[in-house]
């Protein structure tokens, strides 16, 4: 199961999130869904870093499934949009694929 954990403020201001192990949906190499997680969570990285410059710290182990994102200054306007987009996808992904290999859980800190 793939677990994902966003981590927000009080005020609703995203601080990073967390995706961690593999769905096992499929077999290596043809796991849609785990595809699908992988694709919106580097994606979302790679644009805050490149389309926004998003300040952030962010460690990968790919053996274990694990991309952990912490942001160290406040959203811009744009970066908070990419974020609210990340949700989305993943949300939609486990209503297609639901519980059995997708958890979203919100944490406020």
């Amino acid at each position: 199961m793939t677990r994902i954990m966003i981590r927000k403020t009080k005020n609703n201001e995203y601080l990073g999130f967390t995706c961690h192990g593999h769905t096992d949906f499929a077999d290596k190499g043809e796991d849609i869904v785990c595809a699908a997680l992988s694709v919106l969570t580097i994606n979302t990285v790679n644009s805050l870093e490149q389309l926004t410059q998003t300040a952030m710290e962010v460690a990968a182990e790919e053996e274990e499934g694990i991309i952990i994102c912490r942001f160290t200054d406040t959203l811009s306007e744009a970066g908070r949009l990419l974020m609210d987009a990340y949700v989305l996808g993943v949300e939609n992904v486990f209503h297609e694929y639901g519980n059995q290999y997708v958890e979203i859980e919100f944490e406020e800190v």
